[in-house]
């Protein structure tokens, strides 16, 4: 993964589509466009990598707890038609 944040890159992209006259307001349309970008991002619900990872582990564990149960139950299940 490119080690550049989102913005940053969104930002250097539109920069380099600008017109080359635009001179000192160049600067200004960056620092706009940067501020817009990062207002709708912060509006999405989004969740870090690192929560995302976390929750998945989590998933990971419960599933193997629900089929250890669920392995229980039949098997007691069994017992009782025995």
């Amino acid at each position: 993964m490119n080690d550049v944040p989102l913005i940053d890159r969104l930002v250097a992209d539109i920069s380099r589509r600008l017109p080359a006259g635009l001179g000192e307001f160049r600067e200004e349309v960056e620092r706009n466009v940067q501020a817009v970008l990062r207002e709708a991002i912060g509006r999405l619900d989004l969740v870090s990598r690192e929560e995302f990872d976390i929750q998945q582990q989590v998933l990971a564990r419960t599933r193997e707890k629900l089929e250890a149960l669920e392995r229980q139950v039949a098997a007691l299940e069994h017992q009782d038609h025995s």
